[in-house]
């Protein structure tokens, strides 16, 4: 009978804890067998960066970049005396002892370090999005492929043992076909809405504004711009190329798709109006051949906390992954269509019985199918940054591909921005996910 609970669709929650490779001894790195890295764009991610890549057994800083004096005195004050620092990251480029670097500069620097670094010698950590506008995507994977350099982009997920769990359990049809992805990264805070706080001594002695604006318009010195450069297209792209690249990189890494094939975005400045010229609420939805959608929202004006969530829906469950935990919720469609007859005549309705029966026989046991739920977990303390820095360190020593390569970089950053593509066009967008190119 209906609302009848059976033991079928009372299977208690299953929950699984997940094995880190961090938990792993770490295999002992003799002094001569470091890889020397140097971090270029020393603000808040890239400091971040460098000090998880420090983690890793076997790698070594040895040089500094950064246009604001003050970074390169506290990279000093972090990392020793013994540091190199410089306001011109070609100085950095030119030294032999430096391997790798780690790019943290604004968006707009990203292309120009990355393809200079790469035809000196040196293997890359680029921070997403990858690229500032599109033509940048095409020229550092050409130059990767040319100079053979490794090239990391900075979305870390793509390395959790979430995602890989979340991955696996999709290719086993644990939630059915796929349908729906529903993704949001919402902030309610200042630091959030990229209002960071400026130096006190911020001025044309203690900050390189020529260097800083590189490509960018020239304008008179603005330590806004400066310090909050998130907030100018000129610099950055946006909560598109912030927050929805990590979305995307997520996404496309459990699906295993290249990309969407049209997109459509909408939303606005509606709290934040500080002088800044990109949204703080924006919303997208986007179309995949592989035949589910997905839809995107970042929301910095949202009343709560900061949240970050992927719920990935199928014909026979739900899959959500949230921080460091994946579940799966299982309610699998019932194997009959059922009847609506009550409005036939008796005869009809026992004719229609009879046929429906003999399509359908009754199912052992009765009842609707088994749902159930289970949650694995990563171990406290994991950190899927961490993982993604072993995985960079451990391709330069292999020579390996690594796991965010240019291409899969350039596709979830090239998906991202069509959502500023839609929403400053007013129109739909199209994308060729295998060509990496607008239509």
């Amino acid at each position: 009978m209906a609302g009848t609970a059976s033991a079928q669709t009372l299977l208690g929650p299953k929950i699984f804890a997940l094995a880190s490779s961090q938990a792993q001894p770490a295999t002992p790195v003799a002094a001569n067998d470091h890889i020397q890295i140097a971090l270029i764009g020393a603000g808040g991610q890239g400091q971040g960066d460098t000090r998880v890549a420090l983690q890793v057994p076997g790698v070594k800083l040895v040089a500094v970049a950064d246009c604001y004096d003050g970074r390169l005195e506290h990279s000093k004050e972090i990392w020793g005396d013994d540091i190199f620092t410089t306001r011109d990251y070609r100085e950095i480029l030119a030294r032999k002892d430096v391997d790798a670097i780690i790019i943290g500069t604004p968006d707009h620097w990203h292309k120009r370090v990355a393809v200079d670094a790469m035809k000196t010698g040196k293997d890359v950590y680029c921070e997403k999005p990858m690229i500032h506008v599109y033509a940048d995507g095409p020229e550092m994977i050409d130059t990767a492929r040319a100079t053979n350099r490794i090239i990391e982009v900075g979305s870390q997920r793509v390395s959790s043992i979430i995602y890989a769990k979340a991955k696996e359990l999709l290719a086993s049809g644990a939630i059915g076909q796929l349908n729906m992805v529903t993704a949001h990264w919402d902030r309610n805070s200042a630091m959030g809405a990229w209002d960071y706080t400026v130096p006190l001594d911020a001025s044309t002695e203690t900050c390189d504004w020529p260097s800083f604006l590189g490509n960018a318009p020239k304008i008179p010195f603005n330590a806004e711009h400066f310090f909050q450069w998130r907030k100018w297209k000129a610099y950055g792209t946006g909560v598109a190329g912030d927050l929805f690249v990590h979305l995307f990189s997520g996404t496309h890494f459990i699906t295993a798709t290249n990309g969407p094939t049209r997109a459509m975005a909408t939303g606005g400045l509606r709290f934040w109006k500080d002088g800044r010229d990109v949204p703080d609420v924006m919303l997208g939805l986007f179309d995949y051949r592989e035949g589910f959608n997905l839809s995107l929202r970042v929301n910095f004006v949202d009343g709560g906390e900061e949240s970050e969530g992927l719920i990935f829906t199928g014909s026979e469950g739900t899959m959500e992954i949230a921080g460091n935990t994946v579940s799966v919720s299982r309610t699998p469609l019932e194997k009959e269509p059922g009847l609506t007859i009550g409005t036939f005549t008796d005869a009809m309705q026992k004719r229609i019985r009879e046929s429906y029966r003999e399509k359908y026989p009754p199912s052992h046991p009765p009842g609707p199918p088994a749902a159930g739920y289970e949650k694995y977990v990563a171990p406290e303390g994991y950190s899927d940054r961490y993982d993604h820095f072993n995985n960079f360190f451990s391709a330069i020593r292999s020579r390996k591909p690594v796991v965010e390569d240019a291409v899969f970089g350039y596709r979830a950053a090239g998906a991202a921005l069509l959502s500023n593509l839609s929403l400053d066009r007013g129109a739909v967008v199209k994308w060729d996910p295998d060509a990496m190119k607008l239509v």
